[in-house]
Formats: C-alpha cells, sequence, structure tokens
C-alpha cells in the first residue's frame, strides 16, 4: 500500500500539489459561476462614501446594482434629489474610477422611507 501511494504521488506535478491562494480560488468560482462582474460592481456600495465624499454620503445611502448597470439610491430629503440629480454625470464619474470594475451605467434617485 505504500508503494502504490508513493507512485501516486509521483504522478502528481509540483504545480497540482502547491496549494492556491483563497482569492484566487474565489475569483475562479466567481468567473465559472459567471457572477464575477456583478461581485465587483457590488464592491461599489461599501465604497460610496469614499467615492463620493462625506457631505453626500451624509444623506445617501446605495441601496443596489442591477445587471445592467442601475445603481438605486436612497436619499434623504427631495432637495437633495433633485441636487443629485444635477450632478449625476459628475458622480457617475467619481464612482467609475475603480479599473476593472463593470461601469455603472445610471442612478436612480428614490426617496428615503
Amino acid at each position: 500500500m505504500t508503494r502504490r501511494r508513493r507512485d501516486h504521488e509521483a504522478d502528481r506535478s509540483p504545480a497540482a500539489v502547491r496549494p492556491k491562494r483563497v482569492d484566487t480560488v474565489i475569483a475562479d468560482v466567481l468567473r465559472g459561476a459567471g457572477i464575477a462582474d456583478r461581485v465587483a460592481q457590488a464592491g461599489l456600495i461599501p465604497d460610496w462614501p469614499r467615492l463620493v465624499g462625506p457631505q453626500v454620503a451624509a444623506v445617501t445611502e446605495p441601496l443596489r446594482i442591477t445587471a445592467d448597470g442601475t445603481l438605486f439610491v436612497a436619499v434623504a430629503t427631495n432637495p437633495w434629489m433633485a441636487e443629485l440629480s444635477l450632478l449625476e454625470r459628475q458622480i457617475l464619474a467619481a464612482i467609475n474610477v475603480v479599473p476593472g470594475r463593470p461601469p455603472i451605467r445610471k442612478i436612480r434617485w428614490q426617496s428615503r422611507r
């Protein structure tokens, strides 16, 4: 039995024996499942305050991102919603700076309930 085990181990290449990094394994699984881009887009939500700044972050909350790249954001008041609608192009430019992340194409502002 020992000889059989040794023969089997000799057949393995060193690359097959070497452990892989967890982030590499997770990235491979996400790509294989076809959801890597969606997960990358979702990374925007925890980055929101850094990307839009403290003043905008204080009155907004990113809610969800659809597959077509639409970001839904709750806004504290109607005047802020009007202001943010006027700033949408600048906000899109700010949140789409992360390389490799699929872009957000539009923002839908909605009243915080």
